[in-house]
C-alpha cells in the first residue's frame, strides 16, 4: 500500500503551541519500527500549484498566501503565523492527498499520513488550515478525468465546516461530516449530510450511526471515496467532547474500509486532527487507521 508523507516539511510553530506538529514525524517512525509500512511504500508528495488550489479557493487569497502579504488577523484566524515553510508544507499536504486518490484510483487504497485539513474555506482559511486538501485533491481529479464523483466521509470531530461550504451545490462532490455538536465551529456550514452527536457519545452510539448513515451514502454511487479519519473522537482528547476508545476508532474505520472494499469504492485515507495530551495516544489511533487501511484495503 502506498503512503505519503509530508513530516520533512515541518509546520513552524512557537514554543508551546497546542498543535501537534510532533505526530506526523513519529508516525511514519512507528510505521516503520513496527513494521506496518516498509520504506519501499512511502513516498514524498508533489506540491500542489496555485492552478490546483484555485479549484476550491479564491484566487485573491491562494496569491496572498502564497506570496505573504496576509493580514495579522487572518493568520491568527488560520492559528499559525505566516512563513514559507507553512506555504511549502500546506501545498505538499494537499499534494499528498491528490497523490494517495491517484494511487487508490490505481491500487484500491492508498493513505496521506497528512491532511484533513477540512476547515479551510473558500475565501479564508481556520481552524489550523491553510487550503483545504480534499477539495483541492478532488477537483483535479475531476479537471483530469481520471474521476466524476466523489465521496469525502469526514470522522474527524470537528464539522467539516469549509469542504461543505466550497462543494456547496456541487452534485459531483457529496460531503458527509459526523461530528461533535456542541464543538468547534461554533457556526457550522451544511454539508449534504450531517450528524451532530451529542458530548460524551460512546462507541456503541457512534458506530451505530455511523453504519446507518452508510445506507445513504452508498446511494451517491461515488467513483472514489476520500476519508478523514480524526484521531480527536478519542476520550481523552483535548478538543474533543466524544467518548470513544480506540478500540471503538480501530472499529469506525473498520466499517469504512469494509464498506468501500464491498462495493469496490477506491479509497484514499487521509488522518485529520488530534489533540490528546499524550502525544503517543494520537499517533496509536493515526497508526491503527494506517494499519487497518494495509490490512482491509489489499486483502
Amino acid at each position: 500500500m502506498r503512503a505519503f508523507f509530508t513530516d520533512r516539511f515541518a509546520i513552524p510553530v512557537p514554543p508551546g503551541h497546542r498543535f501537534p506538529v510532533g505526530k506526523y514525524r513519529r508516525l511514519r517512525e512507528r510505521l516503520l519500527d513496527e513494521h506496518v509500512l516498509h520504506a519501499a511504500e512511502l513516498f514524498e508528495p508533489e506540491p500542489v500549484c496555485a492552478d490546483e488550489l484555485s479549484r476550491a479557493h479564491a484566487d485573491d487569497y491562494v496569491s496572498r498566501m502564497l506570496a505573504g502579504y496576509m493580514t495579522d488577523r487572518e493568520m491568527r484566524r488560520i492559528g499559525f503565523p505566516w512563513s514559507e515553510a507553512l506555504v511549502e508544507r500546506s501545498c505538499r499536504s494537499c499534494g499528498g492527498t491528490l497523490a494517495a486518490a491517484r494511487a487508490a484510483l490505481t491500487d484500491g487504497i492508498a493513505v496521506n499520513l497528512a491532511g484533513g485539513t477540512h476547515h479551510a474555506c473558500y475565501d479564508h482559511g481556520e481552524g489550523f488550515c491553510v487550503f483545504n486538501d480534499t477539495v483541492v485533491a478532488a477537483r483535479a481529479l475531476q479537471a483530469s478525468g481520471e474521476a466524476r464523483r466523489i465521496l469525502v466521509v469526514d470522522l474527524d470531530v470537528h464539522q467539516g465546516n469549509g469542504t461543505a461550504e466550497i462543494a456547496a451545490g456541487d452534485e459531483t462532490i457529496y460531503t458527509f461530516s459526523m461530528h461533535g455538536e456542541g464543538n468547534y465551529p461554533v457556526r457550522k456550514s451544511v454539508s449534504d449530510l450531517d450528524i451532530a452527536l451529542a458530548d460524551a457519545t460512546g462507541d456503541e452510539d457512534y458506530l451505530d450511526a455511523l453504519r446507518m448513515a452508510w445506507e445513504k451514502l452508498a446511494e451517491f454511487r461515488a467513483d472514489l471515496v476520500i476519508y478523514i479519519a480524526g484521531a480527536d473522537p478519542y476520550a481523552s482528547d483535548r478538543l474533543g467532547r466524544l467518548a470513544l476508545t480506540k478500540e471503538g476508532l480501530r472499529q469506525r474505520d473498520e466499517i469504512v474500509v469494509a464498506a468501500c472494499r464491498a462495493a469496490h469504492i477506491p479509497l484514499a485515507v487521509t488522518l485529520g486532527g488530534g489533540y490528546a495530551q499524550v502525544l503517543e495516544d494520537i499517533v496509536d489511533i493515526h497508526l491503527s487507521t494506517v494499519h487497518t487501511a494495509k490490512r482491509m484495503g489489499m486483502a
